[in-house]
């Protein structure tokens, strides 16, 4: 089984080892990483990390939205490592995953073709 390196910038440079079969929450937090969570299906957005470098596959998260995954978020319970990556975990991660609609309204672009596209009746 191949095995891949998690660094966690924001955590002195930490690091663990994962596989690519089982998502990261689960392999993190049984190293002993706090990690926070909620729905362990990736349909919320407790979960999400930075993703400075690497790949992973997150196909099956439906939380976030095209401006978050540009932005480089990753949904934790979901993804798996498909290569060597570096996270910064936490909320102080957080700073673009957040937005007030009111002041910063999402652009067609951005949001998620389900959702962009009306249904046609």
């Amino acid at each position: 089984m191949m095995l891949h390196r998690v660094t966690l910038s924001n955590r002195n440079g930490a690091t663990y080892s994962v596989n690519g079969r089982r998502p990261l929450l689960e392999q993190l937090r049984g190293q002993g990483v706090d990690l926070p969570y909620g729905c362990e299906y990736g349909g919320c957005i407790t979960c999400a990390a930075k993703l400075v470098a690497g790949n992973i596959d997150q196909r099956r998260q439906i939380a976030l939205n095209n401006r978050q995954i540009a932005n480089g978020y990753v949904i934790l319970c979901v993804a798996r490592a498909t290569s060597d990556i570096t996270l910064e975990i936490g909320v102080e991660s957080h700073d673009n995953l957040y937005r007030n609609p009111f002041l910063d309204p999402l652009k067609p672009h951005e949001l998620k073709a389900d959702i962009a596209t009306p249904e046609e009746l």
